[in-house]
């Protein structure tokens, strides 16, 4: 078994971030974060609510309820409540590094089963983002470092079952379209879970509504608006119907 070195663990460790993966961004560059700015704005936000509705804690302090499960990217520029207008308390956020949902990671399978079947989420959001650096990470010929490189590992299985198509874009177009048919695939994989199938047919069969419905998405740093992508869950039903269906066993998309 092959030992590690002191000096060189030291020298993996101190190895730029920004030398593996992407190159941070920050608005703060020319000044260090005074983090007791959290607390200060965090009573200015509460006093703000309070003043806009006096029961707006009391009403969250009830519970949640709702009505979109948002898959997303880890991103900073990203935050999904306030891309979207929303305010707590109405969307369950899932993120991690460019929007993935897999069946091996229990974090992400446990969120969605609770917000099916528990909080019955109407709307499953995927959002992805132009400038991903997980995407761009991906197109990268390099070891990023376990397990960071087991993750990207993902995304190039994207950009191998789409690979006659990417490789069709040079540049940026490429990068921006490796991060849609990402958002794409991991539409699939939700839909894919028994717990969406299982929902969808409960909600057909009491209300004649499928429900949740998914959602692709793909946000632009650069102008502040969101995109929906297109999904063909059709050819997927033949596999992935898992409940039976009165007539010819086939779910609406």
């Amino acid at each position: 078994m092959r030992a590690w070195s002191g000096i060189g663990l030291v020298q993996r460790l101190q190895r730029p971030l920004g030398s593996r993966l992407c190159k941070a961004r920050s608005f703060h560059d020319d000044t260090i974060f005074d983090f007791e700015k959290v607390f200060e704005n965090n009573k200015k936000w509460a006093t703000s609510k309070r003043a806009a509705d006096p029961e707006f804690f009391e009403k969250l302090a009830r519970g949640q309820s709702p009505s979109i499960l948002w898959i997303g990217c880890s991103d900073a520029r990203v935050p999904a409540n306030v891309i979207i207008g929303a305010d707590s308390g109405t969307v369950f956020v899932q993120r991690n590094i460019a929007n993935q949902f897999l069946a091996i990671d229990l974090n992400a399978q446990s969120v969605l089963q609770y917000a099916i079947e528990f909080l019955h989420v109407p709307h499953i959001v995927v959002c992805g983002h132009y400038d991903c650096g997980g995407v761009r990470a991906a197109l990268r010929n390099m070891n990023h470092g376990s397990p960071l490189e087991n993750w990207l590992r993902n995304i190039r299985d994207v950009w191998r079952l789409h690979y006659d198509e990417i490789v069709q874009f040079q540049g940026e177009a490429r990068v921006r379209r490796l991060v849609e048919l990402n958002v794409v695939e991991q539409c699939l994989n939700v839909y894919k879970t028994a717990s969406v199938q299982k929902r969808r047919w409960e909600t057909l069969q009491k209300d004649g509504i499928i429900l949740p419905q998914i959602h692709g998405l793909v946000y632009d740093v650069a102008n502040g608006e969101l995109k929906k992508l297109p999904g063909d869950m059709q050819k997927l039903q033949n596999c992935f119907d898992l409940y039976e269906f009165e007539g010819d066993n086939t779910l609406p998309d």
